[in-house]
């Protein structure tokens, strides 16, 4: 992977996904968790304080080693079973209809096949299961739109492929997800450019539905 992408971004990401302004909106995305939970983009486990008492286990997809060792006090302190079951958003490892909802925060930017991911997880997730999440993507003003799209280049660069330009609810409704939920906004303190989240939940029909 190279050194800065192997043994530097796991630790910027750490820090500036970290950041106490985060916290309302991991809380928020982690709303309504049970069962079997498959989470993309595990990174060092900063949902782990937020996984709601009704999650058995978290399968934690995750291709970053340093990301995972990042991660140790916090699974090391965690209420809930994580398993690290998982390299690659875009190919997982596991049967269809196996878990009974999922979780990416912060994770949709980055995947290079981001279409292909969300129709993993829809496979992997049990018909009706729903996928919360919280990303940052294309703002919905025009003004910030056109910084983003001149800024994308280079913040793909530094920040290890991650996208400012990607349309969220079109990528969920486009692999076959239901939104059910959506919430809009810009993250408190955040630059626009960077800020502009969706939050919510879409559930997942029959693959042949």
């Amino acid at each position: 992977m190279g050194f800065y992408a192997d043994q530097v971004l796991p630790r910027l990401i750490d820090k500036a996904c970290g950041m106490k302004v985060t916290v309302p909106e991991r809380q928020r995305a982690c709303t309504g968790l049970h069962g079997r939970v498959v989470e993309i983009g595990f990174g060092s486990g900063l949902n782990i304080p937020y996984y709601p008492s009704a999650v058995e286990v978290i399968s934690a997809v995750e291709p970053a080693d340093l990301g995972w060792k990042l991660a140790g006090k916090r699974l090391a302190e965690s209420a809930v079973p994580v398993e690290r079951s998982g390299l690659d958003g875009q190919s997982l490892p596991f049967p269809d209809n196996s878990f009974d909802t999922a979780l990416s925060t912060w994770t949709m930017c980055t995947i290079p096949d981001v279409d292909a991911a969300l129709l993993e997880v829809r496979r992997v997730l049990k018909p009706g299961g729903t996928l919360h999440f919280v990303e940052h993507g294309l703002a919905p003003d025009t003004k910030v739109q056109s910084w983003q799209h001149r800024l994308e280049p280079i913040q793909k660069t530094i920040a290890g492929g991650c996208h400012l330009t990607r349309q969220i609810p079109e990528l969920l409704t486009g692999a076959g997800f239901e939104i059910r939920e959506l919430d809009r906004f810009y993250e408190q303190s955040a630059p626009r450019f960077l800020g502009a989240l969706s939050l919510g939940y879409a559930a997942a029909p029959p693959m042949n539905g």
